[in-house]
């Protein structure tokens, strides 16, 4: 099977918030979908060993907020390569809280929707968690960014408890920079590649990865310069 031909679905790319008791959480998801229109529902797939899929059990709601082009991988790697058991994810982002108590993240997104859990459908390392919407909001008429934009222009990676994880693969030398490495995040998997460069941090394209300042990290998780590795 050609596993490629996954590639080819439509994802968009959301942040899933939810809590238990007084704490609150969130996530990067890319499986958010609507399921019917009247009442309507919709459906989020979560890794059941990440936090968030514990405080959905626990609380029976979880919103997500819809990310828009506009946003810096660092936003993305905030949300979807550390854990909120080891760091307060929305920690210097703006956000509130909705009717249903959950967390619905306002930066960098477009709108947002709440939805109390129907059911909930065993899928092996995940969970399926049916909602129907108790609220919703339009924030702006920016574009929503769709996985194939995250990884073909941002460039990014998905991290190993998404639904639609595949591990990265180098890419294929290009004729246009076949001299310059790249290096790759040993940490998330991001690949630096310096025909690209870096438009989060002002990294123009054509920039080789040595000549990126001492003090530069991944866009995406933050690792520092030590963590990357050339690639062959």
């Amino acid at each position: 099977m050609n596993s490629k031909a996954l590639y080819k679905l439509s994802y968009g790319l959301y942040v899933v918030g939810s809590y238990k008791g007084n704490k609150i959480n969130a996530q990067i998801a890319n499986t958010v979908i609507q399921i019917t229109s009247e009442p309507a529902t919709i459906a989020v797939s979560i890794n059941k060993k990440n936090l968030t899929h514990e405080y959905i059990q626990a609380s029976g709601v979880f919103t997500a907020s819809i990310i828009t082009n506009e946003a810096p991988l660092s936003f993305i790697g905030q949300f979807g390569f550390k854990s909120g058991r080891d760091t307060d994810k929305l920690a210097g982002v703006n956000y509130k809280k909705g009717a249903t108590g959950a967390p619905v993240v306002l930066d960098n997104c477009n709108a947002y929707l709440e939805a109390k859990v129907l059911q909930s459908v065993d899928a092996g390392t995940h969970s399926i968690f049916i909602g129907q919407l108790v609220e919703g909001d339009v924030l702006n008429e920016l574009t929503s960014m769709t996985y194939e934009y995250y990884q073909q222009v941002k460039r990014g990676f998905t991290p190993k408890s998404a639904p639609s994880y595949q591990e990265a693969k180098p890419a294929q030398p290009q004729t246009a920079s076949p001299i310059i490495p790249k290096y790759k995040c040993g940490v998330c998997g991001y690949i630096y590649d310096p025909a690209v460069g870096d438009i989060d941090n002002g990294i123009k394209a054509g920039t080789p990865f040595e000549a990126n300042k001492a003090d530069w990290s991944c866009p995406v998780c933050g690792a520092d310069k030590s963590q990357f590795r050339k690639l062959e």
